[in-house]
């Protein structure tokens, strides 16, 4: 039976009469647990009204498939009214630290008491008040964390393939050079005439030319390439696969290499077709540059994008292009829209620029279009529209999804209510875009659903 005792060291329990102290000690009942036994896990019913007189248990949540430690309940200490009051399933798991000594009062008897004692019920709502916002602030927390963790994982992949050119040239073009530069005093030493060294030059900088700015019809390369290759091989060139592919890129006719070559055809040292190596070489160097400046300008851009998507080296207000923040969010999630999901555009040109707090409105799009990719299992489209109308921005994402089920759209705003798996949604998505603009920027935020067809519209003032 509980002790008085027990429960006179709770602040909660010293506003009651003796005759409830009596009747609470009469029909609470003991529950003990061992260390590391679970009282209830998450998305569990609660178990009523606890009382901890002795021991300590441990508060944890999922968050990305990862239990994370949120807090813990030490004796003495009381739990489990949020869960009596809203008939809400619990939103973490309690698992006891050290041996734990308990005693549960029912829902029916807690609110007995609860609506019976004024005192009673102010003290529980003080503390419930305190937890809700702590465990608030921690899921905030947690999902800022995890959305940068979802943009750093897309930015790394989107960064990997331009960082890989830039490498594979550092690499390759050195060995390169070198060869060209020992196949230039070859050509030095047999004192070529400068007639004939400029007609190699010029087919070299057409070669260029067509490789800087992609004259070549990428569907015609392969064809070319075949033919080359039938004409090397004819010439007798070492490797001659070698050279076929530098060659088709640059775009140099089979009739400019008969003519280049033809006072060394017969010739008994590697001046014979040292020229057309050189050649395929140059081309070779020159497509490894092209692709390494591609790559850092791609690098460069996903930088800019990142810089411009935070805000950085900018104050908290700014005038912000809403077109760009939302291009800015779509480049970030590239990486998840390249399998099956087609974005549509319907931006309106006259849409001005507004004063907003620019990284909160980017968490916004975040987190809408994140929701609208989550919403597509294969394949959609996702369609972003723009307008002006009456003094407002509306701001229109939609998605060909699944939809929201009509039992439930009253509630995707509440804070904690999530259709997500445990550790995959907080819940707290939804209720911080509702803050950010209702609160942060006196605008509005609806939304329409059906089977195939889910519409987010954000008005914000201009």
């Amino acid at each position: 039976m509980l002790c008085i005792n027990d429960l006179l060291k709770l602040e909660l329990f010293q506003h009651l009469p003796q005759h409830r102290l009596d009747w609470v000690c009469e029909r609470a009942s003991l529950l003990e647990l061992e260390a590391g036994e679970i009282l209830v896990s998450e998305g569990d019913v609660g178990r009523g009204f606890c009382i901890l007189s002795s021991g300590v248990i441990s508060i944890t949540r999922r968050s990305e498939g990862v239990e994370m430690p949120i807090g813990q309940h030490e004796a003495p200490q009381f739990f489990g009214e949020v869960q009596v009051l809203t008939d809400e399933v619990v939103p973490v798991t309690l698992r006891a630290l050290t041996p734990c000594r308990l005693h549960l009062l029912s829902p029916e008897d807690f609110l007995e008491l609860l609506h019976e004692c004024r005192d009673f019920e102010r003290t529980v709502f003080r503390v419930v008040q305190r937890r809700l916002e702590g465990l608030t602030s921690f899921i905030r927390q947690r999902e800022k964390m995890a959305a940068l963790g979802t943009l750093s994982a897309g930015l790394a992949h989107e960064l990997n393939n331009p960082a890989a050119a830039v490498v594979r040239t550092l690499q390759n073009v050195t060995p390169a050079l070198l060869e060209l530069q020992r196949m230039n005093m070859v050509a030095g030493q047999n004192q070529i005439d400068e007639e004939h060294t400029q007609e190699w030059l010029s087919a070299r900088d057409d070669g260029y030319d067509a490789i800087l700015n992609s004259r070549i019809d990428i569907n015609t390369i392969a064809e070319r390439e075949e033919e080359l290759l039938e004409w090397l091989e004819d010439y007798g060139v070492e490797q001659p696969w070698k050279l076929a592919e530098p060659l088709a890129a640059s775009g140099v006719e089979i009739s400019t290499l008969n003519k280049l070559i033809s006072r060394w055809r017969q010739h008994p040292s590697e001046l014979r077709d040292m020229g057309i190596r050189w050649l395929a070489l140059s081309f070779d160097v020159m497509s490894m540059i092209n692709s390494g400046i591609k790559g850092a300008e791609r690098i460069s851009e996903l930088v800019q994008v990142m810089k411009s998507y935070s805000h950085m080296d900018e104050g908290a207000v700014q005038l912000v292009n809403i077109h760009e923040g939302l291009e800015d969010t779509l480049r970030l999630y590239a990486h998840k829209l390249k399998h099956g999901i087609q974005i549509r555009r319907n931006y309106n040109c006259e849409v001005p620029k507004i004063m907003a707090y620019g990284s909160e409105l980017n968490q916004v799009w975040t987190n809408l279009i994140e929701n609208a990719i989550d919403a597509i299992t294969d394949k959609g489209v996702i369609e972003i529209t723009t307008k002006c109308t009456n003094e407002k921005i509306k701001i229109e994402i939609s998605d060909s999804g699944t939809g929201i089920p009509q039992e439930i759209q009253s509630r995707i705003f509440e804070p904690f209510f999530t259709t997500k798996s445990i550790g995959k949604g907080s819940g707290l998505g939804l209720e911080m875009i509702r803050r950010v603009i209702e609160n942060r920027h006196r605008g509005s935020i609806t939304f329409t659903s059906k089977p195939g067809e889910t519409r987010f519209i954000v008005c914000l003032p201009i």
